[in-house]
């Protein structure tokens, strides 16, 4: 069992160690994610003030929305099934019954998973925008306290984590802040520390640092029915006493952390927006120059004589001024003609934003902008066409790591599945225990065969208590079921 002082000590390793990609984001996050800059460190902004001082074109914003919106369409499309369940055994899957069991099983866990109270799309889209801005994103998936899911995407700049020795992201370290208030709901009052029971009760709004350590349970031990027989420790610290004020487990990794790319030897990942960083840079200062020479072609400096004639000129629609001409009636008053060629600073700027937009994908995907005139069937087919080529575009690592972004979120669901309805039922009656099911073809035949008997009668029921005992009876057995 891991102690206070150690899971700090890592904690500060973990953090230190990321010294540089943090400064790297945080140079980001000013230009193109301005609501999380107070994140990365530095000086923390008042809630509600505005933090755009350093973006004078929007482009890279936008661009990380789109990118965002795109990648949750192709992904995790809220109209569409894109993930689903079926057995390890190909052969399996052709069987009738089969198809029908795990069709159910598919319908529960995409219905769990688009309820309002899981808040998972809305989640979602917090995580792509966080993996095209940074990177690296991380999604927390645990059970509700009045419901069976609940997803969180957390800020990258509160998560840390290790790999192990095959790249696998096995350590997650998060910091969160709650109010005295909110730590005795989350905690038990006799774990929390003096200091937080006496700000509960007198000043309950007050903040407090907790880090969540979530790590390979080291000790498991596989016949307790208890987080001490699961593979993951989880500890929660209260950073300001060291003292483990809650510890747990989970059966399976519940933060689900996805990369867009990686360099060598660094484990965090890289963006869109730090491919286009200088780009972005660019079309700001472009942006600064554009904006001063249009102010002086529209409201140019004025020439005027030496003598002080006209100091008291006024600019004012409809103004008099006296000496503005001379005897011979021209003017003594000329605006300053620079010569600025605004049209070749705009056509720079596109030039860097069509850049930026190619980055984060949103080109590929303009269909009706390109050709606002085209038939349903055309748009359809131009839709496919555009969605093949981003894929083809993206490198292999990038597939790779958006590949591994969809296991961990179907990961964290298969994880939950027995929460979601305490079992997996088909129809009605008899419920199956699903913990494991699925890896054991031992079992897997007669339950199956069981559940297509079943469903052949319009129910799932237990069989008479008269029968034999049947394999699949003694395969519920094992599994824990009666």
């Amino acid at each position: 069992m891991s102690n206070a002082t150690d899971l700090a000590k890592r904690h500060g390793q973990l953090k230190s160690d990321r010294g540089t990609y943090d400064s790297h984001c945080r140079e980001i996050s000013e230009r193109v994610l301005p609501r999380q800059a107070d994140y990365w460190g530095g000086a923390a902004s008042t809630p509600g003030a505005k933090r755009t001082d350093k973006i004078y074109d929007s482009a890279g914003e936008i661009a990380l929305t789109k990118f965002a919106a795109v990648m949750e369409a192709l992904l995790t499309p809220q109209t569409q099934q894109w993930s689903k369940k079926k057995a390890k055994d190909e052969a399996l899957n052709q069987v009738h019954s089969v198809k029908l069991w795990f069709e159910q099983v598919n319908k529960i866990v995409s219905s769990a998973r688009r309820s309002p109270a899981t808040r998972f799309h809305t989640m979602a889209h917090e995580f792509y925008m966080s993996l095209g801005a940074f990177g690296t994103a991380a999604m927390f998936i645990d059970k509700a306290p009045n419901g069976p899911l609940l997803y969180k995407t957390c800020h990258i700049g509160q998560i840390y984590f290790a790999e192990n020795a095959w790249g696998v992201i096995d350590t997650v370290h998060r910091e969160i802040e709650l109010s005295a208030r909110q730590a005795t709901q989350k905690f038990k009052r006799e774990r929390l520390p003096s200091k937080i029971i006496t700000a509960a009760e007198k000043t309950p709004d007050a903040k407090f640092t907790f880090v969540h350590c979530v790590k390979p349970n080291e000790e498991i031990k596989p016949s307790r029915r208890d987080y001490r027989g699961m593979e993951f420790a989880s500890y929660y610290i209260s950073v300001a006493d060291r003292d483990i004020v809650q510890e747990g487990g989970y059966r399976a990794m519940p933060y689900a952390v996805g990369r867009y790319v990686t360099g060598p030897k660094e484990i965090y990942g890289r963006s869109p927006a730090m491919t286009v960083l200088p780009d972005i840079k660019m079309v700001n200062e472009m942006s600064k120059t554009v904006i001063r020479a249009a102010h002086k072609i529209i409201d140019p400096p004025l020439l005027l004589q030496e003598d002080g004639a006209l100091q008291a000129f006024d600019l004012r629609p409809g103004a008099l001024n006296y000496g503005g001409v001379n005897d011979q009636g021209q003017q003594v008053v000329h605006a300053l003609q620079t010569g600025a060629r605004v049209d070749i600073g705009l056509d720079m700027m596109e030039q860097r934003r069509k850049v930026i937009n190619d980055a984060f994908l949103v080109t590929l995907f303009q269909i009706l902008v390109d050709a606002p005139q085209m038939t349903a069937t055309e748009a359809m087919l131009r839709a496919q066409e555009k969605a093949l080529i981003g894929f083809a575009n993206l490198t292999a690592n990038e597939r790779e790591e958006l590949a591994s972004v969809m296991r961990s979120l179907v990961g964290g669901i298969d994880r939950t599945l027995r929460e979601v309805a305490g079992t997996v039922q088909t129809v009605s009656g008899c419920a199956l225990p699903f913990d494991g099911m699925l890896d054991d073809n031992e079992d897997i035949r007669d339950i199956l065969e069981y559940i297509g008997e079943s469903l052949q009668r319009g129910q799932l029921a237990e069989p008479p208590q008269d029968e034999p005992r049947r394999p699949v009876a003694q395969a519920m057995e094992r599994r824990g079921g009666r």
